[in-house]
Parts: C-alpha cells; sequence; structure tokens
C-alpha cells in the first residue's frame, strides 16, 4: 500500500466519523487510565440512552456548568485599582545616538 492509498483511506475514514458527529483530538492522561479513557470514549461514541447515561453521570459528577467566557474581564473588573486614576501613558523619548 503507497502512502496516497493509505492517505486516501484515512481522509475517508475521518470523513465517515464527520459524518457522524464525531471528532478527533488528543487526551494526554496517566498511563494507567489509557484502557479507562478509550473505554469511555467508545461508550460515549455510540447513539442511545446508555451513552446519555454515561453523559449525565459525568456531567453530575463533573459540574454541568459551560466554560464561562470573559474571565479575564471580570477579573480586571474587580481589582482593587479601577478607578484608581493611573496615569499610564508613556514617556515617546527618541532615546539616544548611537556612533556606528
Amino acid at each position: 500500500m503507497t502512502n496516497t492509498s493509505r492517505k486516501k483511506a484515512v481522509d475517508a475514514y475521518r470523513a465517515r466519523q464527520t459524518a457522524r458527529g464525531l471528532v478527533r483530538f488528543e487526551v494526554t492522561a496517566p498511563a494507567d487510565d489509557r484502557e479507562l479513557v478509550r473505554a469511555l470514549v467508545r461508550k460515549l461514541a455510540q447513539p442511545g440512552a446508555e451513552a446519555q447515561g454515561a453523559r449525565d453521570g459525568l456531567r453530575a459528577l463533573l459540574g454541568d456548568e459551560p466554560p464561562s467566557q470573559g474571565g479575564i474581564v471580570a477579573a480586571l473588573r474587580r481589582s482593587p485599582l479601577v478607578g484608581a486614576n493611573l496615569d499610564l501613558s508613556r514617556s515617546r523619548e527618541e532615546g539616544r545616538e548611537l556612533d556606528l
């Protein structure tokens, strides 16, 4: 099998997976958890009530809060420096002359 045919086969497989609504991503975990993570992913990839039950259990375990956006802006607004009227302008010095 040449590299071209392998690439076509992989591309076709990934296109089928995408059509099923699945995406490929990388996970970093301890080596001892490899089979556990793979089994969990296989279970979640299957349609049906059993996979939904696993999702619901994971959400209950991990918390069902969606990732918040604007966390940096909110932290800056809570800063004690808000309203301190700091002068943050920079001086525009030309610098020194160099004899090269």
